[in-house]
């Protein structure tokens, strides 16, 4: 009898143990700073295998918070909509685009005309989101040599226009 009262104790044990265990996965190894965002729309730049899902990101402080695994959204003009993302997550392949090819976002198709890696000390936001007279899109991410703070020195910035 007192070893069937132990193998029960110690199965409820078992059994708790194993639920701790299964809620802690599912909710408890999430990052912290992990943010459910609203996706807004997707992007897919099918020559490089490139299918995210698109938030919009507001300026907080003045900076745009580039989101850890989808990509970020920002647009000051009617015609100008710049895309950001993680060189390391979402757009790791970005460095492969070529002129020409194919970007869909939104369901609008978009080509690459322009392709350039800039100093980081370069960059204009006020010309990158520059109003045009055709829809365009501004693809940003870092490039270059990574620096200690996880930034890098330099940026991938492809322009495409929407014909």
């Amino acid at each position: 009898m007192e070893l069937k009262k132990h193998l029960d104790l110690r199965s409820i044990f078992v059994g708790l143990y194993v639920l701790v265990f299964v809620i802690y996965a599912v909710v408890g190894l999430r990052p912290v700073d992990a943010v459910d965002y609203e996706i807004v729309a997707e992007l897919a730049i099918p020559a490089i295998g490139l299918e995210a899902d698109v938030t919009k990101i507001t300026l907080q402080n003045g900076k745009l918070n580039t989101p850890d695994s989808i990509v970020g959204s920002f647009s000051r003009n009617e015609h100008t909509t710049l895309l950001f993302g993680h060189s390391t997550t979402v757009f790791q392949h970005l460095d492969s685009a070529k002129l020409g090819d194919e970007i869909i976002y939104a369901h609008d198709s978009y080509y690459i005309t322009d392709l350039e890696v800039k100093s980081k000390s370069d960059i204009s936001m006020k010309q990158l989101l520059n109003s045009n007279t055709h829809d365009t899109l501004v693809l940003m991410t870092c490039a270059g040599k990574l620096l200690n703070d996880g930034d890098a020195t330099h940026r991938l910035i492809i322009t495409a226009t929407k014909y």
